[in-house]
């Protein structure tokens, strides 16, 4: 409400050219009720704003008037805006399709999580276990989550093999590779750093990784 947003249609050719003639940067949204989808209707505003112009998206620009499901919600949300952060579009979000504020937040954060757009909570990345994984990939991930869950900001990948590995984990701070029955080389970005190291040791040097980097902090006994 104080953010002074500005709400247009983006089929509104003065509308856009009054702001893109504007003095100052103006926070621009779509207006509600349009007859247009969220993605379609950004990406048109987004396509003919000046960049200059923070955009404020919406997962829905029909706001419910009473309470809705929250895993409605939530894919409802996940696609409209996910989708646009991923096309590099949009500054700052808002969820208007679940009316509890506190879900609505909480909604909102895991979207910019998961788009990458801001990291607020350690991030994992793991590939779906196959033939070539030699070791149990879920227990793994669980115990390294368990051990690493309270380091924001940091991305973690767990691959099953040397094959699809380094590939699938190319945003990642950490990677724990698996190379052979019970061993693992750990990566520190692209970079590998510890070859053939026996499974039942590996998360202990993931750690003393991450201590040697700088980053590591111990768990709150909180």
């Amino acid at each position: 409400e104080d953010s002074g947003v500005i709400a247009i249609d983006p089929r509104d050719s003065s509308a856009i050219a009054n702001l893109n003639a504007a003095a100052s940067p103006q926070l621009v949204t779509v207006k509600d009720g349009l007859d247009l989808a969220p993605i379609h209707a950004f990406r048109l505003l987004a396509a003919k704003l000046d960049a200059r112009h923070p955009i404020l998206l919406k997962d829905t620009l029909t706001p419910p008037a009473e309470s809705t499901d929250f895993q409605n919600a939530l894919l409802t949300a996940a696609t409209n805006i996910g989708s646009l952060l991923c096309d590099g579009i949009g500054d700052a979000v808002i969820v208007q399709g679940e009316t509890a504020p506190g879900q609505s937040l909480r909604i909102s954060y895991n979207i910019l999580q998961a788009a990458g757009t801001r990291i607020f909570k350690t991030d994992y990345v793991a590939c779906p276990s196959c033939g070539r994984t030699l070791f149990n990939l879920q227990n793994t991930t669980q115990k390294i989550r368990a051990s690493t869950g309270h380091l924001k900001g940091v991305r973690i990948a767990v691959m099953g093999c040397i094959v699809n590995g380094p590939g699938e984990m190319a945003d990642a701070d950490y990677g724990y590779v698996g190379i052979g029955k019970d061993k693992i080389s750990l990566y520190r970005g692209q970079n590998i750093v510890k070859r053939s190291v026996a499974s039942a040791n590996a998360l202990d040097e993931l750690i003393e990784l991450m201590k040697e980097d700088g980053i590591w902090k111990e768990p709150s006994t909180e």
